[in-house]
């Protein structure tokens, strides 16, 4: 996987520039690396409308870079095919028309192998961008590039997962699923699974986002004070052992706990379980990138909706938190450790203490808004996130498979409300 990005806001020009050289290589090793099991067939197919082929994100990232870097900063560079600005926009509207999202999955050519050949080419024009004297401003847009295409390395397996798991054949990510995984025994409702404990926090006025001194996204900023009422947070995500007691208690079937729009979810798309849960009798089994087996009663619940997670909050007594409780919580933990490159896994694993990093992001009560005195960036890159800032829910920690390095305590996830792909899941609040 990707190393760490390094802190190079701080750093002299040259150095700063030879830094982020290094971690351009090394995130563009790891979406290769994250695609490498994947047949040309995997690559092609989108299984709905919000997920894109794996070549899309491999062609995208790389359009990025050179839409915004090379084709403004590099004197004599010559786009690799004057359709590809077409087929691999995503939402910025400022730079120009773009293929319909749904229809991805529609485009056989430019085959894996034509994609790898654009990469490379877009690879070797960063080489010689990086020989040159680079202001400020077109660093920040390589350490944002960076950073963007992170993100979409975690799509990357979002999609796939959501890809594989309509085969009726259950195929695994990788030829030989992890060894390190102990596969385990059916899961059923009433398995043993530990107390949930809690962390009192104080309440009164804190202060969250980002504070510099390092990359963030203009959504984590600025810096500003908000005021909490006395509050509890538990020590761990909510487990699929606690899950199934929420389905055992008809959670699924009892209106007075969901939202009115959650309800009509449950009604209009039949959900009973998490998304790639299978429910035989008193038994569950779950799809992953590993493949099909038995739930883990211990392990933390993932690929829930925000609807499901507030559902579940109220049946538990408890609340879902909201963002600002979430980060003040997370600042004070001890140590407030961010996952590194041993955390990472295709699937989360059993809880050992709890976490707020790298086990599954967790839905907040919080609308993603922009912090007051948010300003979006000028020109097309102030599309990235300030357009999306209505009916969505902010989710906050990382998950299992978001890249080492990515992770920090003021980061912004956001998905809408009925979103199940993502790797999300529960952690409860409560007033004190």
């Amino acid at each position: 996987m990707t190393r760490p990005a390094p802190d190079t806001t701080r750093r002299p020009p040259g150095a700063r520039s030879a830094d982020l050289a290094d971690a351009f290589a090394s995130v563009r090793l790891a979406t290769e690396g994250l695609a490498a099991p994947l047949s040309p067939e995997d690559q092609t197919v989108q299984s709905m409308p919000d997920a894109s082929p794996t070549k899309w994100h491999r062609g995208h990232t790389s359009w990025f870079f050179e839409t915004f870097l090379l084709m403004p900063e590099l004197s004599g560079y010559e786009q690799h095919h004057p359709m590809y600005a077409y087929l691999f926009n995503s939402y910025y509207e400022a730079v120009g028309a773009r293929h319909p999202r749904p229809e991805r999955g529609v485009l056989s050519r430019p085959g894996i192998d034509e994609v790898a050949t654009y990469r490379h080419h877009v690879d070797e024009a960063m080489a010689r961008l990086f020989d040159m004297p680079l202001a400020e401003e077109a660093l920040d847009l390589v350490e944002l590039g960076i950073h963007h295409e992170q993100q979409h390395q975690e799509l990357l397996l979002m999609d796939v997962k959501h890809v594989l798991s309509k085969n009726p054949l259950r195929p695994s990510y990788r030829s030989s699923p992890s060894s390190g995984h102990q596969a385990p025994g059916p899961a059923q409702a009433g398995a043993e699974v530990a107390k949930i404990e809690w962390t009192e926090h104080p309440g009164g006025a804190v202060e969250i986002g980002h504070e510099g001194g390092g990359f963030s996204f203009d959504n984590e900023t600025p810096r500003h004070h908000a005021l909490t009422i006395p509050f509890a947070l538990a020590r761990r995500p909510a487990t699929c052992g606690e899950w199934l007691e929420f389905i055992e208690d008809g959670g699924y079937a009892r209106p007075e706990l969901w939202l009115s729009e959650g309800w009509a979810a449950v009604q209009d798309q039949q959900w009973r379980a998490p998304l790639y849960w299978e429910l035989d009798g008193q038994d569950a089994f779950v799809f992953t990138l590993d493949g099909f087996r038995p739930v883990d009663a211990a392990e933390p619940v993932v690929h829930v909706s925000y609807f499901e997670a507030d559902a579940f909050a109220r049946w538990s007594g408890a609340r879902l938190p909201t963002e600002v409780e979430w980060e003040a919580s997370a600042s004070r933990a001890e140590p407030a450790a961010v996952p590194g490159e041993a955390s990472f896994a295709l699937h989360p694993t059993a809880i050992a203490g709890g976490g707020f990093f790298g086990a599954v992001w967790q839905w907040t009560s919080s609308s993603y808004g922009p912090y007051p005195g948010f300003r979006p960036a000028v020109g097309a890159v102030g599309e990235y996130n300030g357009k999306f800032m209505v009916n969505q829910q902010v989710l906050r920690g990382s998950a299992s498979i978001t890249p080492p390095g990515h992770a920090r305590t003021t980061y912004r996830n956001f998905f809408p409300t009925s979103a199940r792909w993502a790797f999300s899941g529960v952690r409860l609040a409560r007033d004190l």
